[in-house]
């Protein structure tokens, strides 16, 4: 799995300072397979990381990021700005300076067999992507999965990997043991516009067939159509089709939000709309030069568009997470009885008790009940943004 020969050290030119002092770092790889890309191996010294909620019943939620740096190169990716902890820029770097946690799995078992693990749903896809092109080589998913069914911690992943394919057949196994939750990110479906906007990713029409790859293997995906990019993407024609497409591969739920852009990301997306869209910078800058979110005026003018269309196309509206930003797992809606297994409950449901739920997902472990009354409106109301992945 490693390639011998193609090592840099770390006193090599190409190796970047902040690389270089980590004491975790077991070395940095090219390989022709990756043209312009670097890994950089690293022994995690955790997997799981916590991540700070608005309190009440959810007050926080847990992800694990198998890479950091993601070559689907996605221009207004939201994760960019975390690559510059290791002196790495948020451009290019993040797109070729790939680092890779190649003991994670292991890591993570160790963590879910601690006695205080209460086996807190668990979010991957919500930084950068688990399957994106390096996971084809490091593989590191499928013993992720294994850690996280045999200790019963339930799991979503959101991705734009068609690679999640090779493991469906594992990731149903381990639906048959814990609530797995699935989501395609598919925000582009004009394919030149694609390609340039999310130049490393699988095509749409890729995309649109892992979907129905899951659907196959019994299990519910839901379709995130984010960002949603003003003036690009928010044509009523492009959503009908986009909604068109996701009903027609099987998508369970669809979500959307529009393009929010972090300073960081602002600069880099501003380089790439100033080079392929110059005539919409002016624009740009008028709706984002004070602050990160599209403003008010036209996120509502988004919805007034998109839900019609969404009812039209018979497609339900799925529920995000509101800590991670990921896809909601199902666990939330379930509380765990007197023998520790988890029970489907509806609003005004007592510690101890359940309900029938509202239907049976593909785990057997029932639908989630409605967001407001499990989260509880302290939650809801924190003002926590969606991630755009």
């Amino acid at each position: 799995m490693r390639w011998s020969g193609q090592e840099l050290t770390a006193e090599a030119p190409s190796t970047l300072p902040g690389l270089a002092r980590l004491n975790n770092l077991v070395r940095s790889v090219r390989t022709p397979d990756f043209a312009g890309i670097t890994f950089h191996e690293v022994l995690a010294k955790s997997a799981l990381n916590k991540i700070p909620g608005g309190g009440g019943p959810m007050p926080f939620g847990w992800t694990i990021n198998p890479y950091r740096g993601c070559s689907h190169a996605c221009v207004y990716c939201f994760a960019r700005p975390t690559h510059s902890y290791l002196e790495l820029d948020q451009g290019k770097d993040f797109d070729q300076e790939i680092i890779v946690k190649v003991n994670v799995a292991e890591v993570l078992r160790k963590e879910l067999s601690r006695p205080s693990w209460g086996r807190h749903p668990v979010a991957l896809g919500t930084n950068t992507d688990p399957y994106q092109r390096a996971e084809g080589r490091y593989s590191l998913m499928p013993g992720i999965i294994d850690a996280l069914a045999d200790t019963g911690t339930p799991f979503s992943i959101l991705t734009k990997g068609s690679l999640m394919r090779r493991d469906l057949d594992h990731l149903a196994e381990a639906a048959k043991r814990v609530p797995v939750d699935l989501a395609m990110s598919i925000a582009v479906y004009d394919d030149e516009l694609q390609q340039s906007v999310e130049p490393g990713t699988p095509t749409t029409k890729a995309r649109l067939a892992t979907v129905t790859a899951v659907r196959e293997h019994g299990l519910d995906c839901a379709v995130f159509l984010m960002p949603i990019l003003p003036y690009l993407t928010d044509t009523r024609a492009h959503l009908d089709e986009a909604l068109r497409q996701a009903k027609e591969a099987g998508a369970t739920s669809v979500l959307y939000t529009a393009l929010h852009l972090k300073p960081g990301v602002k600069e880099w997306f501003y380089l790439w709309l100033s080079r392929e869209h110059p005539e919409l910078l002016p624009r740009y800058r008028s709706m984002y030069g004070r602050g990160t979110y599209a403003p008010a005026e036209y996120r509502k003018w988004l919805a007034a568009r998109i839900k019609p269309l969404i009812r039209a196309h018979g497609l339900e509206r799925g529920e995000e997470d509101p800590v991670t930003g990921g896809v909601r797992s199902s666990a939330l809606g379930m509380l765990r009885d007197t023998e520790g297994e988890r029970r489907v409950v509806s609003a005004g449901a007592g510690a101890g008790g359940g309900s029938a739920g509202t239907g049976e997902g593909p785990s057997s472990h029932g639908g989630a009940p409605d967001a407001e009354s499990l989260v509880g409106a302290s939650l809801l109301a924190a003002g926590l943004q969606p991630t755009l992945f």
